[in-house]
């Protein structure tokens, strides 16, 4: 696991991180980065495919914008996707898990979340679904997930996938990498 003295160096000379928080650029908590939401999609009806060498998502619609809107209600049992203000630029020695926030979990929240492979670049998506009896407001600009990151030290391929560059959905059938 990378600490974050070396993290903060590795923002400063390596553009390891884009649009961190002013809190975590100067008293970064724990061992790693929190992330801020950025904009927040709803998933569109329709069917999603996984094959063995195809795949489609549903389409999305974007829903709250930071800088636009202020707020989102996520209300029992609504299922969104949110994706982070901070872009990753992870050299082919660095990979990244997630764990969410424990206010979220306190609200009845989940996260769904990935890891990020070594020469992953872009902003980052994930699932948030309110498990809980109420609705859950969040302000566009919370922190809700947590970054750790790992030296892999080892020869890893860098990440050639289609969700390279941050996107949300397919936008149509497409064959897998």
């Amino acid at each position: 696991m990378i600490g974050t003295k070396e993290l903060l160096r590795l923002v400063k000379e390596n553009n390891l991180v884009e649009n961190l928080s002013e809190r975590e650029l100067t008293n970064p908590e724990g061992a790693g980065f929190d992330l801020r939401v950025g904009e927040v999609f709803r998933i569109k009806e329709g069917e999603s495919f996984l094959g063995i060498t195809e795949r489609f998502t549903q389409d999305v619609e974007s829903v709250a914008v930071y800088g636009k809107d202020k707020e989102f209600t996520l209300k029992p049992g609504e299922f969104v996707l949110v994706k982070t203000m901070e872009k990753v630029n992870l050299p082919s020695n660095v990979a990244a898990i997630f764990r969410p926030r424990s206010t979220l979990q306190r609200s009845g929240v989940a996260m769904f979340t990935a890891t990020a492979s070594p020469g992953y670049k872009g902003e980052l998506t994930f699932g948030m679904c309110n498990l809980g009896k109420s609705n859950f407001r969040f302000e566009l600009g919370a922190r809700v997930v947590h970054i750790i990151f790992f030296d892999t030290s080892e020869n890893f391929s860098d990440y050639r996938g289609q969700w390279q560059g941050g996107r949300v959905s397919t936008q149509g059938k497409e064959t897998q990498v």
